[in-house]
């Protein structure tokens, strides 16, 4: 196995065509497949699969992708920092499902290190995503939250993808909704009291299962039910339906604003906020620094 045979594996992964990727790369297309075919043989393991649709990555060619194209990156690195002289910048990513405690974070971070030495990327998305993300190295870290319905099912996901999940905090569930609600004045929320309101939640794709469903208790029968792919959206409907979700519980009010409130449901669920990274891969100096200051969000209730 040799650095181009990575090298061609992460381009033919990029253009999904095996004659795209030989244009590219300046090799010819017969090149490029033999040395292909080569490496297969070498891992015995069949990295892509041909059909009428071009070239599809399979799953072993997934899990193998994510390691050749952290090699394909840490010698650009190498050769622009030895070779061209380059002062290249230290890079960290974060992923994240939807909750603007973490994107609070993620500012506090920005504030405590130099843009001149670092280049940061934050990307709040789906759950699916969020794993996708860090096993594919496009992010360092992700940030969800796992309870005693998807817990099992997640942590078998998360070890499929060679990732591991670390618990940050525990917290109760909230209903989070417009202050102008009929039911913000409450001390607390009963699941009956919010069945004449929509239940706003976040749309998960083509790959959504209750598993991924970034709000706790969505197996529970709603009457209304209202997806949204972003939390702008969400806010909205919040002040223009009475719509409500279900949350953690910290008010994060210089991003969203003071129109919205948190109150406790009556329940004795919980949830764990935690991260994934990818195991046996210690963390950077930046992202140790990201986990405490999430960590700090523990002291008090969470929001979406």
């Amino acid at each position: 196995m040799t650095l181009t045979q990575l090298i061609y594996v992460v381009k033919i992964a990029e253009t999904k065509s095996m004659n795209k990727a030989a244009a590219e790369l300046f090799v010819s297309q017969p090149a490029l497949s033999s040395a292909i075919r080569e490496l297969e043989e070498e891992l015995h393991t069949e990295l892509f699969s041909r059909s009428n649709r071009g070239i599809l990555i399979t799953t072993e060619g997934e899990e193998f992708l994510s390691y050749a194209r952290q090699m394909v990156e840490l010698n650009t690195l190498i050769d622009q920092r030895f070779i061209d002289q380059k002062e290249v910048k230290k890079k960290f990513s974060v992923s994240m499902q939807h909750y603007s405690f973490a994107v609070e974070a993620f500012i506090e971070l920005g504030k405590r290190f130099s843009m001149n030495e670092f280049e940061l990327a934050v990307h709040e998305t789906k759950t699916h995503e969020v794993i996708e993300n860090v096993r594919d190295h496009r992010s360092e870290l992700g940030v969800l939250y796992v309870n005693d319905f998807n817990e099992r099912a997640m942590k078998k996901i998360f070890s499929e993808n060679g990732l591991s999940f670390h618990p940050l905090f525990i917290c109760g569930i909230s209903v989070y909704l417009s202050k102008n609600h009929p039911l913000a004045n409450r001390e607390k929320i009963s699941f009956e009291e919010l069945s004449d309101y929509p239940c706003l939640s976040f749309e998960q794709g083509e790959k959504n299962s209750f598993y991924f469903a970034e709000e706790v208790l969505s197996t529970l029968d709603y009457k209304q039910t209202i997806k949204a792919d972003d939390r702008a959206t969400m806010l909205n409907l919040m002040v223009g339906m009475n719509g409500y979700t279900l949350c953690s519980g910290i008010i994060c009010k210089e991003l969203n604003g003071e129109n919205y409130v948190s109150v406790p449901l009556d329940t004795d669920d919980t949830m764990t906020i935690g991260y994934i990274k990818r195991k046996h891969m210690p963390l950077s100096k930046i992202g140790q620094e990201y986990i405490n200051i999430l960590a700090g969000y523990g002291e008090t209730q969470v929001d979406f």
